[in-house]
C-alpha cells in the first residue's frame, strides 16, 4: 500500500476524528505487539483505511507510546480485525520493498533490501498464519514482474494482477457474504491504487527508463500526461472509485462508515485530482489532501 487513501477529515465530526485517530494508534500498538519496534513503522493511512473495514468497532484504551510518552493517548485496543491487518500489513510491506529493491537503482535499491532483510523474520510469521493470502499475494507479484518484464503495454493487466492481488484480503474472511462483497472493494480499490501510483511516478519512471503501462500507454513525452490524457485516466479511475462505492453500499461498517464514506466518496476523488494534477506531495505536506489540517 502507498499512503493514497485517506478519509476526508473536513467531512467528520471532531469526535469520529478522535476515533480515526484511536484506531490509527490502535494499529501501531498492535504492530508493535506482533512484530517488535519494526512493525510500527509500517504504519500509513493505507493500513489503518484497511483496518477500518476489517473492524466494525473496538474498544478503546488510554495508551502512552513512545510519540507520547507522558501524556496517554485513546488508542483502539488490540483485536482479531486489527491483529489481521497487522499481518496483512506485514505481507504487503515486504512485497513491496521486494518490488522497489528490483526497480530502483543504487543506493536506494540497498535500502529498501536492508529494510526487508529486517522485516523477513516478520515476514514469515505473518505468512504462517495467513498463508491463503501470503500465498495468493506471492502467485500475483510472480505474474505482475512478468508482466512488467514483458513491458506490457495494457494499463488493465498490470492493474487487474495487483487488483486481484488486494482482493486476496478477502481470503481471510469467514463469511462467505462478506468474503464476495470484500473481494469486489478491494479489488477495486487495487485497481484505483495501481493505476494512481502508475500516474504519480510518471516523471520518476521516465528520467529512470523504468516499466510504467501508463507512459507506455499515452508515451508521455519526459513523464508529463497531456490534458486528454489525464481526462482519459480520470475516467478510469473513478470508474474504480463508483465501483467499490457498489461494495460500500452492501454491508454495514459499525462505526467506521463514516470514515470509510468519506474517503470512498470524497477522499480518493481529491487524492486522485491531486496526483493527475502533480501536487500530491506538496498537497500532502500542507495537510490539504483531507479538507483541512490533517491531525493524523
Amino acid at each position: 500500500m502507498f499512503g493514497y487513501v485517506r478519509p476526508a477529515l473536513a467531512r467528520l465530526t471532531p469526535e469520529q476524528r478522535q476515533a480515526y485517530q484511536a484506531l490509527y494508534c490502535g494499529l501501531c500498538h498492535t504492530l508493535g505487539q506482533q512484530y517488535g519496534p519494526a512493525g510500527r513503522f509500517l504504519l500509513n493511512f493505507d493500513f489503518t483505511f484497511l483496518a477500518a473495514l476489517l473492524s466494525a468497532g473496538g474498544r478503546t484504551a488510554e495508551r502512552r507510546c513512545i510519540a507520547s510518552p507522558l501524556r496517554r493517548r485513546p488508542a483502539v485496543e488490540p483485536c482479531d480485525a486489527l491483529v489481521l491487518a497487522a499481518d496483512l500489513s506485514v505481507i504487503l510491506s515486504w512485497h513491496k520493498l521486494a518490488d522497489a529493491a528490483a526497480d530502483s537503482a543504487f543506493p536506494k535499491r540497498e535500502g529498501c533490501r536492508a529494510a526487508r532483510g529486517v522485516l523477513d523474520r516478520a515476514y514469515r510469521r505473518a505468512a504462517e498464519r495467513r498463508p491463503a493470502f501470503a500465498g495468493h499475494t506471492q502467485e500475483e507479484m510472480d505474474r505482475l514482474s512478468a508482466l512488467e518484464r514483458q513491458r506490457c503495454a495494457s494499463l488493465d493487466e498490470p492493474a487487474d494482477t495487483f487488483a486481484s492481488l488486494l482482493g486476496g484480503i478477502a481470503l481471510e474472511l469467514p463469511d462467505p457474504l462478506q468474503r464476495r462483497i470484500f473481494s469486489q472493494l478491494f479489488y477495486h480499490l487495487g485497481r484505483w491504487i495501481y493505476l494512481v501510483d502508475a500516474v504519480d511516478d510518471c516523471r520518476e519512471d521516465a528520467a529512470a527508463g523504468r516499466y510504467n503501462p501508463v507512459l507506455l500507454r499515452f508515451g508521455a513525452d519526459g513523464g508529463a500526461l497531456r490534458e486528454e490524457d489525464k481526462a482519459a485516466m480520470a475516467l478510469t479511475l473513478d470508474a474504480s472509485i463508483r465501483q467499490m462505492a457498489a461494495a460500500y453500499e452492501l454491508w454495514d461498517f459499525g462505526i467506521w462508515s463514516p470514515h470509510i464514506q468519506s474517503a470512498v466518496y470524497e477522499g480518493l476523488y481529491r487524492v486522485g485530482n491531486a496526483v493527475l494534477e502533480g501536487r500530491f506531495h506538496a498537497d500532502r505536506r500542507r495537510g490539504r489532501l483531507a479538507g483541512k489540517k490533517e491531525q493524523i
